[in-house]
């Protein structure tokens, strides 16, 4: 499992697809409200936070409107760095979106308290290497979620969360398809996360699946004393 890359290299979305997808998930702000306060209610005050492969910025901004958190971003897209940051400013919070690799963060080890990433980790090129980085950036005791697509979700399931959706008959349908043909091919499935976790320093991880999506909870120990 160590060896696995992804056949492209994505450089994120850019442009007008990024855009798009901004507008597109803006729709489910009730979603992000609530993984930001379930977030908050884990860290205590003053806790440092990175989401790695933030998008559009939208959770990162909820939770840093929650508390005095100091919350960074990470993504590889400069559209979307540009759009994070401008829906920082516009929501008079402070977020620090930077642009990185998230298999070569830009950060010291030991630096956050809390890592989070939602919906992209099936897109890294390279996903153990992701892995290992958020482990040297968690300080001890740190913890990491990441929130994603299973792999084995049935079309039936995939069907029923796009109807679920609060767009429009033709963005439901461009979602299911994309869904479907493309994003599923990506994802992984609980074994093979169980696989990465335990090629890394974080040996083990907690898994939670439901129709469509998996949370890989990753925990960094503290030293033994």
């Amino acid at each position: 499992m160590e060896a696995i890359t992804k056949p492209y290299k994505g450089m994120g979305m850019n442009g007008a697809t990024a855009r798009w997808y901004a507008g597109l998930t803006r729709k489910s702000m009730g979603d992000f409200r609530i993984l930001a306060r379930r977030i908050a209610a884990e860290i205590p005050p003053g806790a440092s936070v990175l989401e790695v492969a933030p998008g559009p910025g939208y959770f990162a901004v909820e939770l840093a409107k929650l508390g005095d958190y100091r919350v960074t971003g990470l993504d590889i897209s400069p559209t979307f760095v540009e759009i994070a940051r401008r829906n920082a400013a516009e929501a008079k919070v402070k977020v620090d979106f930077q642009k990185g690799n998230a298999s070569r963060m830009p950060f010291a080890d030991a630096k956050f308290d809390y890592v989070v990433c939602r919906a992209a980790f099936k897109n890294f090129t390279e996903p153990v290497a992701a892995m290992h980085e958020m482990y040297r950036v968690l300080k001890p005791g740190g913890s990491a979620l990441i929130i994603d697509l299973r792999r084995d979700a049935s079309p039936q399931d995939i069907n029923k969360a796009s109807c679920a959706m609060k767009s429009g008959f033709v963005n439901r349908m461009i979602t299911n398809l994309t869904f479907r043909f493309m994003l599923l091919k990506r994802a992984y499935t609980k074994p093979e996360f169980e696989q990465m976790a335990g090629q890394t320093k974080f040996r083990s991880a907690e898994i939670r699946q439901d129709a469509i999506g998996l949370e890989v909870l990753l925990k960094r120990p503290l030293p033994e004393t």
